[in-house]
C-alpha cells in the first residue's frame, strides 16, 4: 500500500474557507426566525447551501486528518466522531459533531421537512465546530 501523503497548504485553505463561510453566516443568517426562512425561498437557499458547505468541508478535512494517520471510517458521522476524539475532545462534543453528518445529509439531498431543523442544530453547535476547528488549525501548525 502507497504511503499516504496529503499537502498541509489544502487543509488550511480548507480551514480557511470554513472560517469564512461560519462568518457569513453569523453574520447574515444566524437571527433569521422560522418565519423569513419559510417565507423566502431565497434565503433559503442561502442558509442551507452555506450549512451544507461548511458541513460538507469539515467533513473532508476530518477525513483527510484521519487517512493520514491511516484511520478509518464506515460514514461521515464516523469520521467526525473519530476526528474529535483523535483531538481529544469530549464524548459529548464527539456526539454532537457526528450528528451534524446527518444534518449535512439532510440538506445535500434536500430532505424538505428536514432543512430548518438541520439549520438550527448547525446554529446550536457552532461552538463545538469552532473547538473542533480550533484544534486542527493547534494540529497543523505543529
Amino acid at each position: 500500500m502507497a504511503e499516504f501523503t496529503y499537502a498541509k497548504g489544502r487543509i488550511n485553505e480548507s480551514l480557511q474557507f470554513i472560517s469564512k463561510e461560519m462568518k457569513e453566516f453569523e453574520l447574515e443568517y444566524a437571527s433569521k426566525t422560522w418565519e423569513e426562512y419559510q417565507k423566502d425561498n431565497k434565503l433559503q437557499k442561502l442558509m442551507d447551501r452555506t450549512v451544507e458547505n461548511i458541513l460538507t468541508a469539515l467533513i473532508e478535512v476530518c477525513g483527510t486528518l484521519l487517512a493520514s494517520k491511516g484511520i478509518a471510517a464506515e460514514n461521515y458521522s464516523e469520521v467526525l466522531g473519530k476526528a474529535a476524539e483523535m483531538l481529544g475532545m469530549n464524548p459529548a462534543e464527539g456526539e454532537a459533531l457526528m450528528k451534524l453528518a446527518i444534518q449535512r445529509n439532510r440538506l445535500a439531498h434536500r430532505y424538505l421537512d428536514f432543512r430548518w431543523q438541520a439549520i438550527k442544530i448547525y446554529i446550536d453547535q457552532r461552538e463545538t465546530i469552532g473547538k473542533l476547528l480550533d484544534g486542527i488549525l493547534k494540529r497543523e501548525k505543529s
